[in-house]
């Protein structure tokens, strides 16, 4: 199918001879999801569709408490520092974006009063530009007014370098003004097919002037506000317990009329995936759980009691591993796996290639993950017009080993390869869960064939996600030679889910390690594709250049991608939850209720 194809249905869908519906099939049998598919529409004038739960409640209140299980513990409820997905999940019940994404990649307006496009003159037709008209009579938690201000604030905080916010590669490189104090309007450098990127879901969460106004810059992390939020969320704060739950009541002047239904939130965190699936599975303790990384067996046997069911959400996110180049033993200026040093093996192409050889994607998927994944060589798996053709895997021990051979690598008389005086030893780490350490014990296994000794470690997850720049254990430092972990994409573009592969985002501690390219590796030729990428405005064109910057990192095994992860919660039976794989969990959280 080529433009003039799509044209055509578009034309189609316009004059009403095609049904979105029918648009967005033909469109998905041609590799192009509903994500994109709805983007499509939208550049051409065609209202985005709503895909979000029918919320049935005809008052707010009345619903009791609302009890929600997120195993890997909040420790932090800033959204501007929250580098992990808990952190996201948690910042959102507070503090809101001005469009968030629904399940099916539509753009869904939360603070903003409609969604842009080019007929409502909220898209520059040269897409240089968007504007975004504000709802208005909303208020902040302690009654003060959300302006215009707010917004543009909100942007000077995240692309101040000196805030080293995690989102400050969606806010350095733009501009906003304030056209009203119910208007403002974001001008880019270069026309930009991915708009709505800066103040949309996970990256998007708009702070008060009056609370962090006296704490941008270097007195970021000083801000009470980061523990203690004021937002305009369905949920006001009551408290707060880092590393273990969250209170919040019924925000009784919530700008969407009706919600929420619930009248108090308990975020509980701390245990393990397992616990939070029975809870709400077997014992109902708990109304949902997040992220049930549990083998899938697990699950449906879970499932039989009848009191809760499982449900996935199809998302960009990856199950994937990081080889590090860099040196994770020796200090250079303050930090280990400093960008300037060089890794003892693990920077020789032949081991890295060889040990994605030693990966048995297809037993994970099969005998751990079932529901929740499907074996990939790719890093970007969604929207599927976004993914390699190129990029495929094998699981082959003997040809593991023929390149060890060649590259110089001798079996040594202890069963561990060497050179130099140099050992394919190493430290594999991953956050403490079940389906983790299954993994890692299959990839160790098959890596002993071949002469290479791991060392597993497992990391809390509440630490291994962190943000803590004293806390060693973290990610993001990576003070490790490989690591395992899944990674979010939270839009239905892949656009700032690749900028982990770019130079200017490599995690220091300069930035504090909030930095998206944790892996320290970069590469020219994926810097000026990435950079091509965001000013291509063709579609087609665009996709070939994100693509190649995927490939470059897979090719070069320093991203090693083993499932395209599902999102998969448990919920009761009887609550009626609005979840997306394009978004943080708690997206649209005023809508949840119970039936």
């Amino acid at each position: 199918m080529d433009e003039n194809d799509i044209r055509g249905l578009v034309a189609g869908v316009k004059q009403g001879t095609l049904s979105r519906r029918s648009f967005i099939r033909t469109l998905a049998a041609v590799g192009i999801t509903a994500p994109i598919a709805s983007q499509i529409l939208l550049w051409n004038d065609v209202a985005m569709a709503d895909a979000t739960l029918e919320y049935k409640p005809t008052k707010a209140g009345g619903g009791g408490p609302l009890k929600l299980l997120v195993w890997q513990a909040p420790t932090l409820l800033n959204p501007h520092f929250a580098v992990g997905t808990k952190d996201q999940i948690a910042s959102r019940i507070f503090f809101e974006p001005l469009a968030g994404w629904d399940k099916e990649g539509n753009l869904f307006p939360c603070l903003a009063a409609e969604v842009p496009t080019k007929a409502n003159g909220g898209l520059a037709a040269d897409g240089t530009s968007v504007t975004w008209k504000l709802k208005q009579g909303v208020r902040w938690h302690d009654g003060k007014p959300f302006t215009a201000d707010d917004v543009v604030f909100t942007w000077t905080y995240a692309s101040d370098l000196a805030t080293a916010a995690y989102t400050t590669g969606s806010y350095k490189d733009i501009k906003v003004e304030k056209i009203d104090d119910h208007t403002v309007k974001v001008i880019f450098k270069d026309p930009t097919p991915f708009w709505a990127d800066p103040f949309v879901g996970s990256v998007g969460p708009i702070l008060p002037k009056h609370h962090f106004g006296e704490y941008a810059g270097a007195k970021s992390r000083d801000a009470p506000g980061n523990l203690k939020p004021v937002g305009t969320g369905p949920y006001r704060f009551v408290e707060f317990k880092p590393g273990d739950m969250i209170k919040a009541e019924r925000n009784p002047d919530y700008h969407v009329k009706n919600q929420p239904h619930f009248d108090t939130l308990e975020v509980k965190g701390g245990g393990d995936a397992v616990s939070a699936a029975r809870a709400v599975l077997q014992t109902g303790e708990y109304d949902f759980a997040w992220n049930l990384l549990v083998e899938d067996e697990v699950l449906k046997r879970m499932e039989t009691s009848g009191k809760g069911r499982i449900d996935v959400q199809p998302s960009g996110n990856v199950e994937f591993m990081i080889l590090n180049t860099t040196d994770p033993w020796t200090e250079v200026d303050g930090e280990r796996s400093n960008a300037k040093t060089k890794h003892p093996s693990l920077s020789d192409p032949a081991v890295r290639k060889a040990i994605n050889l030693l990966i048995d994607r297809d037993s994970i998927q099969k005998y751990i993950y079932g529901r929740g994944g499907t074996a990939t060589a790719s890093f970007v798996n969604e929207p599927k017009r976004f993914k390699s053709s190129k990029l495929t895997y094998e699981f082959n021990v003997d040809k593991a080993n023929r390149i060890l051979d060649e590259a110089g690598w001798k079996m040594g008389a202890d069963g561990v390869r060497e050179k130099g005086g140099k050992k394919l030893k190493y430290v594999f780490q991953t956050s403490t869960n079940a389906p983790r350490q299954k993994t890692q014990a299959i990839i160790k296994q098959a890596c002993q064939k071949a002469g290479i000794e791991l060392e597993l470690k497992s990391v809390t997850a509440s630490v291994f996600f962190s943000s803590d720049v004293g806390n060693p254990d973290t990610y993001t430092k990576f003070y490790c030679d490989m690591e395992m972990y899944a990674t979010t994409q939270p839009q239905p573009d892949p656009e700032r889910f690749l900028n982990q592969c770019v130079s200017w985002e490599i995690a220091t501690k300069d930035n504090k390690w909030l930095g998206r390219n944790v892996s320290r590796w970069s590469d020219p030729e994926a810097d000026k594709a990435y950079k091509a990428a965001q000013k291509e405005l063709d579609p087609a064109k665009r996709a070939a250049l994100l693509i190649k910057v995927n490939e470059i990192f897979c090719e070069a095994n320093i991203l090693v991608p083993l499932l395209s992860r599902t999102n998969v919660g448990g919920c009761l039976n009887n609550l009626m939850a609005d979840l997306s794989g394009w978004d943080v969990t708690t997206w649209n959280l005023g809508s949840w209720y119970r039936s």
